[in-house]
């Protein structure tokens, strides 16, 4: 396959960010870039930011997927940054618009910790079918994965795998993505 892999970072764009999470999350985007895939995310703060920063500081690729309209309403309104991202695409739909078209623009994702719309999302790409990324010990929807998949008991051919470690976890991704395509 020509065309490099694209991966989605997901999880907990406010509330309480340890340093320990934080850099995990710097990791996850540095080992995307090194990778030679590009990073997805919903252009927003947090955890999926701390990626981005870590995917562009390896030389990556980072696209990001609005829920805003434009520019103008991603700043003003939901105070989210504009100068990581190499592309934004501004969907206009809100938060729940912008979380389907952010996973199924990506060909596998990867949740650290989350709330709501990381549950959403990861609720999408099991659907979809998408290779999921679980980095455990984050806290938040990624220590619940196991018991959500187990609720969703096989209902698709989504392939989860869990690790611990950012960067075997990305190799893990994407070793799964080579595997399937």
């Amino acid at each position: 396959m020509s065309a490099k892999f694209k991966i989605g970072v997901m999880g907990a764009a406010t509330g309480t960010h340890s340093e320990e999470n934080i850099k995990k999350a710097e990791e996850i985007g540095k080992g995307i870039a090194e990778n030679g895939c590009i990073m997805l995310y919903g252009a927003t703060i947090g955890f999926p930011l701390a990626a981005a920063e870590g995917t562009k500081s390896a030389g990556g690729t980072v696209l990001g997927v609005s829920p805003a309209v434009n520019e103008k309403e991603h700043v003003e309104k939901y105070k989210y940054p504009a100068d990581v991202c190499d592309a934004i695409i501004y969907t206009g739909f809100g938060f729940a618009g912008r979380n389907t078209i952010l996973v199924r623009s990506c060909d596998a994702v990867i949740i650290i910790s989350g709330r709501t719309g990381t549950m959403v999302e990861f609720g999408v790409a099991y659907t979809e079918e998408k290779v999921i990324g679980v980095l455990t010990g984050t806290g938040g929807i990624a220590d619940k994965a196991k018991e959500l998949e187990e609720l969703f008991a096989g209902k698709s051919k989504a392939k989860i795998v869990y690790d611990s470690d950012p960067e075997k976890l990305v190799e893990r991704v994407v070793a799964e993505l080579k595997q399937n395509h």
